[in-house]
């Protein structure tokens, strides 16, 4: 079986960053960090790296709990890899500490939806998550369409129309959940599309609610990452203006590692009061567990220049990300080769949402099994080759469209196999289900 539907990069061979690992390998068995053979074993600055966190650990346990938003010195950290990002002021009391950015998502919306009453405004498509947690918490998700001709863009206007008709039915629209990059079309959004997102928030007193853990999968040199509360604050707007949430996760990234459950949320514009609750939500979970937490200030204060592990850790950075801007491309090629199927640019992510034109036979044969017809051509995929997408219908999608959605993660030397798989399977099925 060839996985292609999750972003779960180690899990098909990607390596961990071997700093981050020589890190938290310390820090839970401190012990060693005075034999002297360790030196040999573990980089100076991993040693050190794990003395400082150990430092702000109380009682240098990583097996007690911690503060319930998250261990104090590692926030500071966060922090101030947040302003070296962004180069405005971060403050580690907006910082919670979560397991992934999956439980801070759960965390807001818990927070924003009092009944079906509430909306949220989710782009569709969507990543799941935002659905499901919407539905769990009794709120409404008010859809906006991305629009696929243009590189999957998020047009203001379709913003505007859909809160005005969800307005009209009653419902009182609460945030607007944006993921730049994109999951899963892959899109990269320009910094002037963002203003105008920032700017029609805050016109309509919207939370935005950034999910922005893709921020490092940038694949085009036209291209860049920018975060929402970068972009907010050099409009001008500071923490009375307008209210950002932004997620981040050490699942994605280079660095890949989602068994690790970490991530945090980054919470401003909300009062003293609303801050309260939030706090008060955290504290139900205790805490998020430890590891999670040192790979997040980590994955935010990585090797500087000058640094023993600098140049390593570089090249195992840049050699997974200039892998996976290769492997998006070659499988970009690959979907836009095929007939009936176009293909959007990779700009980011981990992802491809090729769009299907399917023959009318083959959704006959889908509705006479009882499927949406993309969830029809995906298990017939997975039948014939062993392998897995993810069907659109899954993220919902335009009605009468349909897309799968493919993960980039697959070996390199992997790829050229599953596209040649992927093309005969694709012939063929199109042959069998012609007119």
């Amino acid at each position: 079986i060839l996985y292609c539907n999750i972003g779960n990069p180690q899990s098909l061979g990607q390596q961990p960053i071997t700093f981050f690992r020589e890190v938290l390998a310390l820090c839970d068995h401190p012990a060693i960090l005075d034999k002297s053979e360790t030196q040999g074993l573990f980089s100076a600055d991993s040693i050190e790296r794990a003395w400082q966190i150990l430092d702000q650990i109380p009682g240098r346990a990583t097996g007690a709990y911690s503060h319930s938003q998250g261990i104090k010195g590692l926030r500071d950290t966060i922090a101030a890899g947040i302003e070296a990002r962004d180069g405005f002021p971060a403050d580690p009391n907006d910082i919670f500490l979560t397991d992934g950015a999956s439980p801070a998502v759960h965390m807001m919306m818990q927070l924003l939806i009092r009944s079906e009453k509430d909306g949220i405004l989710c782009p569709i498509p969507q990543y799941p998550l935002y659905s499901a947690s919407i539905a769990l918490h009794g709120g409404t998700l008010v859809p906006y369409y991305l629009d696929e001709a243009t590189g999957w863009g998020l047009e203001v206007s379709e913003l505007k129309k859909q809160l005005e008709t969800s307005r009209s039915k009653g419902i009182t629209v609460r945030a607007l959940v944006v993921i730049n990059p994109g999951n899963p079309t892959g899109q990269v959004l320009a910094e002037e599309n963002q203003k105008a997102i920032v700017e029609f928030c805050k016109q309509e007193g919207l939370v935005l609610l950034a999910d922005e853990v893709y921020q490092e999968n940038v694949y085009v040199p036209e291209k860049k990452f920018h975060s929402f509360k970068k972009v907010s604050r050099s409009m001008g707007y500071g923490e009375k203006d307008i209210a950002v949430v932004s997620f981040q996760s050490v699942s994605k990234g280079y660095y890949g590692e989602c068994g690790k459950r970490g991530g945090y949320m980054e919470v401003t514009g909300f009062g003293a009061d609303v801050r309260e609750q939030i706090y008060k939500v955290a504290s139900v979970n205790l805490c998020s567990n430890i590891s999670g937490q040192i790979l997040a200030s980590l994955v935010m204060s990585p090797p500087k220049v000058g640094d023993e592990s600098y140049e390593s850790y570089s090249a195992e950075r840049d050699g997974i990300l200039s892998s996976l801007a290769r492997r998006a491309k070659t499988l970009e090629d690959a979907f836009n080769k095929l007939e009936g199927v176009t293909c959007n640019k990779a700009e980011g992510a981990m992802y491809l949402f090729p769009r299907i034109d399917l023959p009318e036979k083959a959704i006959k044969a889908a509705e006479a099994a009882k499927k949406a017809p993309d969830a029809y051509y995906c298990q017939c995929l997975l039948a014939a080759t062993g392998i897995v997408f993810v069907p659109g219908s899954g993220f919902r999608q335009v009605p009468g469209t349909w897309h799968f959605r493919c993960t980039i993660l697959p070996q390199e030397e992997k790829i050229p196999a599953i596209v040649t798989r992927l093309t005969d399977f694709h012939k063929s099925f199109m042959d069998e289900f012609r007119g």
